[in-house]
């Protein structure tokens, strides 16, 4: 992700997040931590139903992670809601997590909606298992988090020899 891609990153960001979106200051003070940020976007090309004259790239997706020391954090996916189903979703957590396992970090946490079993389960298939929960964690709608875990992602996502 680059300062040009935000437009279209904010757009997409209300689109799936409308009551807790980040604002374009908030990325822009992400995508200035470059020690520690990771940031992708992804990108389709060619018209579509929406827009049949378009075939330049458009946004359908973008993620992100805080890599620390041994522990990284997934702070954001999202995934354009008509290409939701075709592993866009699965395409860019195991990126995020490929990144965390080059940047040494071989636990990842994230916090995930209560009311979001589809995000739970993917999270679950790449191994996240439940640590915790935070009350009132999404604001403003106050929706729980639970608070997930996957260890061992060095071994599982790092670069053969």
């Amino acid at each position: 992700m680059r300062w040009w891609d935000l437009p279209a990153v904010t757009v997409l960001e209300y689109t799936v997040f409308p009551e807790d979106a980040w604002s374009v200051g908030m990325f822009w003070s992400e995508l200035a931590e470059v020690a520690t940020r990771y940031y992708l976007v992804a990108e389709e090309f060619g018209a579509d139903a929406a827009h049949p004259d378009r075939d330049g790239p458009r946004l359908v997706g973008y993620a992100g992670l805080l890599a620390g020391i041994g522990e990284a954090e997934v702070q954001t996916i999202a995934v354009d809601p008509g290409r939701r189903g075709r592993g866009l979703g699965r395409a860019l957590l195991t990126e995020l997590l490929r990144e965390a396992a080059r940047r040494q970090c071989d636990d990842v946490v994230l916090e995930v909606r209560v009311d979001n079993p589809p995000a739970q389960q993917l999270y679950r298939e790449f191994g996240f298992v439940q640590v915790g929960l935070r009350r009132g964690y999404y604001q403003p709608a106050n929706v729980d988090a639970l608070v997930m875990r996957a260890s061992g992602v060095i071994e599982r996502f790092g670069e053969e020899d």
